[in-house]
């Protein structure tokens, strides 16, 4: 028998769910999405919806919960664990990656694995395409292993299929049944196949698919804006009888470059009779000012009519919060100042802990952490490589010190391992020319000299973030006539990049900096959002495409959603459009070069 003060506690506790959050946790069993805005609470409410689910007489081992981070998952158990006491199974709650993994240890023998398989890493997987690229001589020996690689992962998350495009040359058919028979042989699954082979098997084995709709009856999925279209396979296989809850918000999809596609979410309504749908609107997190203007931003878009012919009730979030600072808009003349101007707020701020710079790629680091560095502000860069340790800016630096001071045998040594002896030894030959230059005449010499873009797009996955780390360093580099000037302001910056310690060893309090994307999920008191040009967001790759154009216009309003109390957008050149989208009545604008209403400062998208 249940205890009646546990019981209640938990009611009391349901209470202060707000009327959208406690509809939907006790929804009806049927197809149930929430749509929940940025800071409404839509992890809290799904957790609460387990709880409802094991209280109104569901095993909790018969509820599977599926999110996209260890973090969230280790969340939503420890919650439901801590609520309802003495459980005699849990849920499983867990990542996508996870649970296929889960599946795969059990089910694997159906596709010639031992239970004692390895998971393939990125690097891994690469390195195998890498060699079978080398075996095959049917192949195109201009063929790059990250081209061949991208197809292979497009095609196992559902984003391309062989029939499409370049996909049809007998080529890559044959190099991806290599890669599958290598995999095979092994016994490793590379990390796209956690979900892939899930499906195929749940698709091939529906004496499999029924043991596991069974076992749980009761699904749920965490950021539904997220998955991908093999994700989705794998939950429309896996709720087969319709118990299915999932939360998410459209206005956050940011991730179509990893294959998550909007229509999915749009599609909900289409794709699962009975539904039903529920709104969390009441954002927690934000000033009322920030709010309103990221929302105002948003609104532009026009994605919420789906190519299914269904149109999608526009998100109205709200708050009650206070309306607090007004949301700043600040132009600098170049990135240089703007990252100076940061870096003197940071310094002035308080509890660095709950600061973050947020930038939409990555090399916009660069000019961030050398304005932090100078005013000795320690900083972490969050789930990323810091801009003086990427390898690409190492190598270019080791060609730069050995040509100033051949002496250099570390710098050699480096550059005979990650260029090869032949294409070092051309450079070397021509080292009398390159000592000539200006540092960033020498750096687009070297990379012309050795073909070192064609080394990294054949080595590496991501290319073209490289290609823009270079052009950041090229750019740094431009405002340097001396080699060794340039390379002691280098050498000074790196020899400070240090994070401080107390006295205790610890780490102290450092400001935050990482891409929007890695922010998502996140929140601050204090929010700088970097760069909001155009051409950096939005991205000058997406300017051709409407969709892309709305995507970018989503990744602002993520990155404005972050801030709890002070928000900061800055620009230099010519600003984003979004920018002129704010309502102005939200914002307070700072700057040198004139009104942001002027119209001739704008490029439009026809």
């Amino acid at each position: 028998m249940r205890d009646y003060g546990e019981f209640k506690k938990r009611e009391v506790t349901r209470m202060t769910l707000n009327e959208a959050q406690k509809k939907a946790v006790v929804a009806s069993h049927r197809p149930l999405l929430i749509v929940a805005g940025a800071g409404t609470g839509k992890t809290r409410t799904l957790t609460e919806r387990i709880i409802y689910l094991i209280e109104t007489g569901v095993k909790p081992d018969q509820i599977c919960a599926l999110t996209f981070t260890n973090k969230a998952a280790k969340e939503m158990l420890e919650r439901v664990s801590a609520r309802v006491r003495e459980m005699e199974s849990s849920p499983l709650i867990t990542t996508f990656h996870s649970f296929g993994a889960r599946i795969l240890r059990k089910e694997g023998g159906a596709l010639g694995r031992q239970p004692n398989f390895v998971i393939f890493d990125d690097h891994d997987s690469f390195s195998l395409i890498k060699k079978i690229l080398k075996s095959k001589k049917i192949l195109d020996p201009n063929e790059k292993p990250s081209v061949v690689y991208e197809k292979i992962s497009a095609i196992k998350n559902g984003m391309v299929k062989f029939d499409k495009g370049d996909l049809e040359k007998e080529e890559v058919k044959q190099i991806f049944e290599d890669y599958e028979k290598a995999l095979r042989d092994h016994n490793a699954f590379d990390f796209d196949d956690l979900i892939d082979k899930v499906v195929w098997i749940f698709r091939n084995k529906p004496e499999v698919l029924t043991k596991y709709q069974r076992k749980f009856p009761y699904l749920l999925v965490d950021e539904y804006q997220d998955i991908n279209h093999k994700q989705y396979e794998l939950i429309k296989l896996l709720a087969g009888g319709g118990n299915l809850s999932v939360v998410g918000d459209d206005q956050q999809t940011i991730y179509s470059w990893r294959g998550s596609d909007i229509e999915i979410f749009l599609s909900f309504r289409k794709d699962w009779l009975g539904n039903q749908i529920i709104f969390l609107e009441e954002n927690y997190r934000s000033t009322s000012n920030i709010i309103q203007a990221a929302t105002g931003m948003v609104k532009n878009n026009e994605y919420q009519i789906s190519k299914t012919g269904v149109e999608w009730e526009v998100k109205k979030l709200w708050t009650r919060n206070l309306p607090g600072e007004k949301v700043k808009i600040v132009e600098m003349a170049e990135e240089e100042e703007e990252a100076d101007w940061i870096a003197g707020k940071i310094r002035s701020s308080q509890n660095l802990n709950s600061t973050a710079v947020l930038y939409r790629t990555n090399a916009q680091s660069r000019a961030i952490e050398q304005a932090l560095l100078e005013l000795e502000v320690p900083y972490l860069v969050f789930g990323g490589i810091k801009f003086y340790e990427r390898l690409e800016v190492k190598d270019i630096l080791a060609a730069l010190r050995w040509v100033f001071n051949p002496a250099d045998q570390i710098s050699y040594e480096r550059l005979e391992k990650n260029l090869g002896k032949s294409r070092l030894k051309e450079f070397s030959l021509k080292r009398e020319e390159g000592i000539k230059l200006e540092p960033a005449e020498l750096i687009s010499f070297f990379i012309k000299t050795t073909g070192y873009l064609n080394i990294l797009e054949k080595n590496h996955t991501n290319f073209s973030e490289r290609q823009e780390n270079i052009a950041e360093l090229i750019g740094f580099a431009d405002k340097f006539k001396d080699l060794g000037e340039f390379l002691e302001k280098v050498t000074l910056l790196q020899s400070t990049d240090s994070l401080k310690q107390n006295e205790t060893g610890r780490m102290e309090d450092c400001v935050q900096l990482m891409t929007i994307h890695l922010a998502k999920g996140l929140e601050f008191d204090k929010v700088f959002v970097a760069g909001v040009n155009e051409g950096l967001l939005p991205h000058h790759r997406s300017l051709d495409s409407k969709s892309e154009t709305e995507e970018e216009r989503r990744l602002l309003y993520v990155a404005m959603t972050r801030a709890r109390q002070e928000l900061n957008l800055s620009f230099y050149d010519i600003p984003s459009r979004f920018l002129s989208e704010i309502p102005p009545e939200f914002t307070e604008f700072a700057g040198n070069g004139g009104a942001l209403d002027a119209e001739e400062r704008y490029i439009v998208l026809d």
